[in-house]
């Protein structure tokens, strides 16, 4: 459990990153599975600096948003991909799905650096770290792991300060909650006319006809 400092110790972190999103800054954050890279998943300027900083290539960015609320202001999500999200969200899950194109919603878009063929890689994170810095900016984030190209996954900030060491572009902020464990990715699958793709295995095992369930799991997502 933290302890009253850490909590403390904690919130000044989110709250002093959640600045730095805001003024087109790039943030280390820890996810459910690895340390991540993050920025405001609207913002150009922002992602393209961040993907700058990591190093990476022309692939798509997958990113997290802070509830299921916030995931249909800015993709389509029904039927069996809608059950997923329920039973496994908030967790490694990593759905993709259709940007939304509704005109009423009066959202900023998602960056051409996070959408394919119109689609959206997007999740809702078990990290309440992730989901608290997400809802204080209220857009997702990118969610990007935050070793450089080709380099390990990091598991703790210090980790991380060693793959930049010597780099001339380096994040704005790193939020260091300490030692993470050692885990898989997160699992990124598509629905399509009810029939899942697995894209990535990871954390969470998909079984081709998963049971319908309930609205709910001890707390919407």
């Amino acid at each position: 459990l933290l302890t009253l400092q850490k909590m403390k110790d904690q919130k000044k972190q989110i709250k002093e990153a959640v600045a730095v999103l805001r003024n087109r800054g790039v943030v280390v954050f820890p996810t459910e599975t690895s340390y991540g890279l993050a920025a405001d998943a609207t913002d150009r300027r922002a992602v393209e600096r961040l993907i700058k900083i990591k190093g990476r290539g022309s692939k798509t960015l997958p990113v997290i948003a802070s509830s299921l609320v916030m995931v249909k202001q800015y993709a389509q999500i029904e039927g069996l991909a809608l059950r997923l999200a329920r039973k496994f969200w908030p967790g490694p899950l990593t759905l993709v799905l259709k940007k939304e194109k509704n005109k009423k919603i009066k959202k900023e878009k998602l960056t051409p650096h996070c959408v394919k063929n119109g689609q959206v890689a997007i999740r809702v994170s078990s990290s309440q770290v992730a989901r608290e810095l997400s809802r204080r900016l209220g857009k997702p984030i990118v969610a990007t792991s935050a070793n450089r190209s080709r380099q390990p996954d990091c598991y703790s900030v210090r980790a991380v300060r060693r793959q930049y060491t010597g780099s001339k572009l380096q994040p704005d902020f790193m939020l260091d909650v300490g030692a993470l464990p050692k885990r898989k990715p997160s699992t990124l699958i598509r629905v399509t006319d009810n029939n899942i793709e697995v894209l990535r295995k990871g954390s969470i095992k998909i079984t081709k006809n998963p049971p319908l369930i309930p609205p709910w799991k001890g707390g919407r997502a």
